[in-house]
């Protein structure tokens, strides 16, 4: 099974640089950024088998990457608009 790159970067390609300076010089987007990768790589750990879990805890999972995914993009288009 391929599991599908879900890294900011690889999401937001357009928006790289706007990613480099945030994560230079905005906590509260470091902070998000870190928790959006950490539960990427806990999904990935479940999906790739390395990792067992309930079905609910892997889609409860999914819902927290989707809404941190959201607030990340937010951040991201904020001074673009």
């Amino acid at each position: 099974m391929t599991i599908e790159n879900h890294s900011l970067h690889n999401e937001f390609p357009q928006h790289k640089d706007r990613i480099r300076e945030l994560k230079m010089n905005d906590r509260h987007f470091v902070r998000l950024f870190e928790e959006y990768h950490e539960t990427d790589r806990e999904i990935r750990k479940i999906e790739d088998g390395a990792e067992a879990s309930s079905d609910a805890r892997l889609e409860g999972l999914k819902m927290r990457r989707v809404h941190l995914k959201d607030d990340l993009l937010g951040m991201l288009v904020t001074e673009d608009a």
